[in-house]
């Protein structure tokens, strides 16, 4: 049988040649991302700014202006309607207002509408977030990417050497800033499924980058007179078929979740497909730029195969 192969299994590209290129680039990346963050801003969901989501199916096709129209009348404050998936199928957010606040302002809303709209329409999805629920969950969020990026790093010391650490920790910021930039530009709903799908990323590029890592080990104490800039570029040959052949099948899951998947969780989908991307770029780009940066000795190498054998002989 033939098998089926994206990358040839020797290639020769030189990586290494356009780093500070790819690292400019991705220093652009990251000031831009934190330019639109306090400038734009996001367009957070309701999980982040409170308010409550109306899925709703009409029997004939939904006319919004007719429907924005009804819904206007109800005093509900922000609302807006938003179609998805086939012309019968319409989400309606209501944004937090000053009547948010009391804790049964949620149903109030629900029955308002329900009682305009009645039974000509289906009801799929009803979600209610209070505004200081909506802001632990804000606190709680930001804590969880940054702990979880805080305990890659101290993995990574441990497994290889702190200079690695660095570097995947770089890798990492750098894909959670890029993803965040493409939310904020775009004005994408960010919501607890992007978070979970950024620390998904997190996840993700770590391992890609932990396997780039770990053949620049191995080629470290394989190759003792190489010069690093071609040492790692062997390695990033060496791992590239397997880069692309998780990346490509990876994607190919993510796509049918976000073509299939429905209006729930296409923001999750949309940021798991970015985030892969970049992932595999970053631990090309970035993580292996960074040792270049910083330089890793054979004496390195050397105190590393012989901790090896004393923990192997214990």
């Amino acid at each position: 049988m033939m098998r089926l192969k994206l990358v040839p299994d020797s290639t020769k590209i030189p990586f290494v040649r356009y780093r500070h290129l790819a690292v400019g680039l991705s220093f652009v990346v990251v000031i831009a991302a934190f330019a639109f963050m306090f400038t734009k801003g996001f367009n957070f969901g309701i999980d982040f700014k409170g308010g409550t989501v109306i899925e709703i199916a009409t029997k004939e096709p939904a006319n919004l202006t007719d429907l924005r129209s009804r819904l206007g009348k109800l005093e509900l404050g922000e609302v807006q309607l938003q179609r998805f998936g086939d012309d019968h199928n319409v989400l309606i957010r209501v944004g937090a207002s000053t009547d948010i606040t009391e804790a049964d302002a949620g149903d109030k809303i629900v029955n308002k509408v329900k009682a305009e709209l009645g039974s000509e329409v289906e009801y799929r999805r009803i979600e209610s977030v209070g505004p200081q629920v909506s802001g632990e969950l804000v606190k709680a969020a930001t804590l969880a990417v940054i702990v979880s990026v805080l305990a890659m790093f101290v993995y990574i010391w441990f497994r290889f050497e702190w200079q690695f650490g660095l570097g995947a920790v770089l890798s990492i910021v750098h894909d959670v800033m890029a993803t965040i930039l493409v939310f904020s530009v775009f004005q994408l709903e960010f919501n607890l499924t992007t978070i979970a799908a950024l620390l998904t990323i997190v996840g993700y590029s770590m391992n890609d980058t932990v396997v780039v890592f770990d053949r620049i080990r191995e080629n470290l104490r394989k190759y003792k007179k190489m010069d690093l800039g071609e040492l790692i570029d062997l390695s990033l040959n060496e791992t590239l078929s397997r880069t692309i052949m998780t990346s490509v099948t990876t994607l190919i899951a993510l796509f049918a979740l976000f073509i299939f998947g429905g209006e729930v969780i296409r923001s999750f989908t949309f940021a798991m497909i970015f985030g892969i991307l970049i992932g595999t770029y970053s631990s090309i780009y970035v993580a292996a730029p960074v040792l270049m940066a910083i330089g890793i000795t054979r004496d390195w190498s050397i105190t590393q195969l012989t901790r090896a054998k004393n923990n192997a002989g214990k």
